[in-house]
């Protein structure tokens, strides 16, 4: 079955899901500059291997890269550089707490479009064993096997 993708959605980190349990989703800004907003919407991000931490009071994002836009000139800036995640105080005093005591992670999940502006989706993760890996594999393999059996008993 062919995956959907979501009409607003710009980059998806599906590692993330195999590497950790997501606990919760929150939604949050990001500070990018002109070049990087064109090329986001081209859809020359990747979300893979990077992460959020809390420095100072604030959020950065780590390790996610935006290629330079084609058409930028002196305006392009860093492909990997740190960028500023826009959330109010209080969520992130709350989630500095959760990665501090509780040994989560914030991952990012997914870029998209929502009024105009690119919102990324954090993940407040707890990573997976090897083991849980191997489980969470043979279920989606199962469910497969599942969903193409009732398949093909409707089509006689």
């Amino acid at each position: 079955m062919a995956r959907k993708k979501d009409v607003n959605s710009l980059a998806e980190n599906r590692k993330a899901r195999h590497d950790y349990f997501i606990e919760e989703a929150i939604e949050a800004g990001l500070v990018l500059v002109g070049t990087e907003v064109k090329s986001i919407r081209e859809g020359r991000a990747n979300l893979k291997d990077c992460y959020a931490e809390v420095r100072n009071g604030e959020i950065f994002i780590r390790g996610m890269h935006i290629s330079p836009y084609e058409q930028g000139n002196i305006f392009n800036v860093d492909p990997l550089r740190d960028r500023k995640l826009l959330l109010h105080k209080q969520e992130i005093g709350r989630l500095a707490g959760l990665v501090s005591r509780e040994g989560l992670t914030l991952v990012p999940l997914k870029l998209y479009l929502k009024g105009g502006r690119v919102k990324v989706a954090l993940g407040i993760c707890k990573g997976k064993k090897n083991y849980d890996k191997r489980d969470s594999l043979l279920e989606k393999a199962h469910k497969r096997d599942v969903e193409r059996e009732l398949k093909n008993r409707n089509r006689y």
